[in-house]
């Protein structure tokens, strides 16, 4: 009998367990590493940085985002050196300031939407407008915590013009 008993707890909990990791949306912040390029032909930009993201749920797979983060467009290449040897800069940053939303598709997938801005840190830079919407992936490693890793085309408009990258961010998540 106490063996039926323990198998069944066992049982329960594995079942429990199981349903904590697919149940989609909650609570948690994230930190992570940015990577992207940029879709424009002949560019000789990498782009690298870091960001925090916070999500709240609003329904069992629906999540409010917003996120912050630093991002250094760094030329390279021939560029890079042609522009450094006239004293010119060769990377300036951008803060991006984005809110939106997360969809879970089932346990581990998600597709999310983003809307913001980009600010530039350099003097007399501008702020654009930004959006991004990302097709995502997050994977429990403990009880509370994940790794995340989206993909994401963002672009950034305003002053008559547009550009835009794909990006990566792998980040790792824990639940609060």
């Amino acid at each position: 009998m106490k063996k039926v008993l323990l198998s069944l707890l066992m049982v329960a909990g594995l079942g429990f367990a199981a349903s904590a990791q697919t149940e989609g949306a909650v609570q948690k912040l994230s930190i992570g590493a940015e990577f992207g390029l940029p879709t424009e032909k002949n560019s000789n930009t990498l782009i690298v940085g870091g960001s925090l993201q916070y999500e709240h749920p609003v329904a069992k797979s629906l999540s409010l985002t917003g996120s912050a983060g630093y991002l250094s467009l760094m030329l390279t290449g021939d560029a890079k050196d042609a522009l450094k040897a006239l004293g010119f800069k060769t990377s300036y940053g951008v803060v991006p300031l984005k809110a939106g939303a997360k969809y879970y598709f089932g346990s581990n997938f998600y597709g999310a939407g983003e809307l913001g801005a980009a600010i530039s840190t350099e003097t007399g830079g501008s702020t654009l407008f930004a959006v991004a919407p990302t097709l995502g992936a997050s994977f429990s490693v403990a009880d509370k915590s994940s790794l995340d890793f989206g993909l994401r085309y963002e672009n950034w408009s305003g002053n008559g013009g547009s550009t835009g990258f794909i990006g990566i961010r792998a980040a790792f998540a824990f639940g609060l």
